[in-house]
């Protein structure tokens, strides 16, 4: 018999649509503390009592950055059950150069296709140097250096991620990144997995750390004993990680601080219901992932379950995208095109694929938004494995202020000034007359000194 799948739907008509949003997102948010009831039990018995995970996450970080590797082996044999020592933190280069040698050649092959791809966009929309000059008074510029040591955090929970790799540290190369440090979690889906280490070799990447969560992002962001700091921390985790990048902001940058994954999915009457189904599908079964249909044909979002209900009785994790659906995911009815479109902006989605029969312009509409997928044959997983923008994309809402990872973001930019005797004349009286209204008298002295040499 098969199981029907229970999605909400929420229709904008009614007067409650708009709490039943707010709740549904806020669940995905890093307020919504979405973790696994073994991770919450783990934590409590690690601390002796139930803590909110941000006050995990900061106890965590306090304790690395006061003591160390200690702290780092300690939660990691108490978290993760593994036990490390200074010898096994990093990853032996025989190991990666034995997981390279194993690895399909078919395999080998797309990654290094993927990465030709990913290259080629990010070098692509690389920032160049700019100036300004005018003719014996100044010239300006601004210049652009790549930061020196970058650290990626690579999630090895219930799947391995070898696409994260090429996502983030990819863009990081094309940036001209002389240093990248990859840590994942001492698991099969981890460290210890050859795909994983395999794509760190092929990309020339040696330096791997068995070690994730909290501590990783803590190890990365204030260095121990094995593990030099690093000036920035890029990659997607759970939600431990999320907010240990939270804490360590400031002390190091980061790329933003990612919560579970979404889809907004605009649609008309012109879509097929089966495609929809599997975009939908596709970020459910991340469990937790959010996948939300946004329509104005009701007929369109009855076929659209109907076809969900066919094709999670025949995918391998089937049962765990349902019961993500179920949680995360809704079917939203408008009143129409226009409401749709606000309805999203307000949303500011990760990933937004738009199929309606003017699908440009609804996109051209959208202005907060991680990627957007235009049309029958551009789904979610071509970015999340091929096409060159990186997968690693603002969740939670932050596309309203933030965007997706890429090269430029591996770069630190100054401004240089130089200015001539003639163009120090020609501006001195605009320096003197703020530095009086600020009360900052050293200011305009400073002018005034090199002047009364002329």
């Amino acid at each position: 018999m098969q199981t029907m799948t229970k999605i909400r739907k929420i229709c904008c008509a009614d007067a409650s649509a708009s709490a039943a949003i707010a709740a549904l997102r806020k669940r995905l948010s890093p307020d919504g503390e979405v973790i696994s009831p073994s991770a919450r039990a783990r934590t409590t018995e690690v601390f002796g009592e139930p803590l909110p995970p941000a006050e995990v996450v900061r106890r965590i970080c306090r304790d690395v950055r006061a003591r160390g590797a200690d702290a780092v082996f300690d939660y990691t044999r108490r978290l993760d059950r593994v036990e490390l020592t200074p010898a096994t933190l990093r990853v032996p280069a025989e190991d990666l150069e034995r997981a390279h040698a194993a690895a399909e050649p078919a395999f080998l092959e797309a990654v290094r296709r993927v990465r030709q791809n990913i290259w080629q966009f990010q070098t692509g929309v690389l920032t160049q140097d700019a100036s300004l000059r005018v003719a014996g008074k100044y010239e300006l510029r601004l210049r652009y250096r790549p930061l020196r040591r970058v650290g990626v955090c690579v999630p090895g929970g219930a799947a391995a991620y070898p696409s994260t790799l090429l996502m983030t540290a990819v863009p990081a190369q094309a940036a001209g990144v002389p240093e990248i440090a990859v840590v994942s979690p001492p698991t099969r889906n981890g460290a210890n997995n050859p795909d994983v280490l395999a794509v760190c070799h092929e990309l020339g990447i040696r330096e791997v750390y068995r070690v994730g969560g909290a501590q990783a992002v803590a190890a990365l962001a204030y260095g121990c004993s094995g593990l030099e700091r690093v000036d920035k921390i890029v990659g997607p985790g759970n939600l431990f990680v999320a907010l240990a990048k939270r804490e360590v902001f400031g002390d190091v940058d980061i790329d933003m601080m990612a919560g579970p994954t979404e889809v907004v999915v605009i649609a008309d009457g012109s879509a097929n219901p089966a495609y929809l189904a599997s975009d939908l599908i596709a970020q459910a079964e991340h469990s937790p992932g959010a996948s939300l249909l946004v329509t104005w044909h009701e007929r369109l979002a009855d076929q659209v379950v109907e076809a969900l209900d066919d094709q999670l009785e025949r995918l391998p994790r089937g049962a765990l995208a349902r019961a993500s659906l179920e949680e995360f995911g809704a079917i939203i009815l408008t009143r129409g095109r226009d409401e749709a479109v606000a309805l999203t902006n307000a949303i500011a989605p990760e990933h937004l694929h738009v199929v309606t029969a003017d699908a440009e312009a609804v996109a051209a509409e959208i202005t907060s938004v991680g990627a957007i997928f235009i049309g029958d044959y551009t789904p979610v997983a071509v970015g999340d494995y091929v096409a060159g923008p990186s997968h690693v994309l603002p969740t939670g809402g932050s596309a309203r202020f933030a965007s997706g990872l890429c090269a430029n973001d591996f770069l630190k930019r100054s401004s240089i000034l130089l200015y001539t005797a003639e163009g120090l004349r020609a501006v001195a009286d605009d320096v003197r007359l703020f530095a009086a209204r600020e009360g900052l008298t050293g200011h305009s002295a400073s002018v005034d000194i090199r002047l009364s040499d002329l």
